[in-house]
């Protein structure tokens, strides 16, 4: 999921905008979603309407976020455990679900969630490669998804985070330890040896 926000303080700002692919447990594409929602002017900062795309213009018409969030929970697999997903996804989070507090509406999401910058981490140390950055572009960049920035959009971001995700779930291969955790190196059984003799 990808939500474009008026700001980064869910007390201050407004979503502006709600995309969503429902995958299954392997991430095969079941279903999507995209949304832009009406936000309030006061709530939308100039830096966070710069970097979304929101102008008011654009968004004439959208739908209230009470209409968003019930078709975003109608979204969702009947009976099934949905874990959000996404880049640096418990932003996201955090604004459904004062979103979904205030409009009384059941959150439809687990507790956990499973996000990219924590797997693209990860790959970094067991690949040995050094990364500048935990970003969404960081990370497609590595990957060779794309070769510039990217417009700020939630449902091209959303996109984006799940061919990502794949590209690196695809690469985790099991290494030794001691080959990428410099600690694991004093806990070999041949360290071990070496040291009782």
């Amino acid at each position: 999921m990808d939500c474009e926000f008026g700001g980064l303080d869910p007390e201050l700002h407004d979503i502006t905008e709600i995309a969503v692919i429902v995958t299954d447990y392997r991430l095969a594409e079941l279903a999507r979603g995209e949304w832009k929602v009406l936000a309030r002017a006061e709530r939308i900062s100039e830096e966070g309407a710069a970097i979304s795309g929101y102008s008011a213009e654009a968004w004439q018409g959208a739908p209230p976020l009470r209409q968003v969030l019930q078709e975003l929970s109608d979204l969702m697999p009947a009976s099934a455990l949905v874990v959000p997903a996404g880049q640096n996804v418990r932003m996201d989070v955090a604004f459904l679900e004062r979103g979904y507090r205030r409009c009384q509406i059941p959150f439809p999401f687990d507790y956990h969630v499973i996000d990219l910058a924590t797997l693209f981490y990860a790959w970094s140390l067991i690949s040995g490669e050094r990364v500048s950055a935990l970003s969404l572009r960081q990370a497609a960049l590595t990957a060779g998804l794309i070769e510039n920035a990217i417009p700020h959009r939630a449902m091209a971001d959303a996109t984006l985070t799940l061919e990502t995700f794949r590209h690196f779930i695809g690469r985790l291969a099991l290494r030794d330890p001691a080959d990428w955790l410099p600690e694991a190196k004093d806990c070999t059984p041949e360290s071990a040896e070496a040291s009782e003799r």
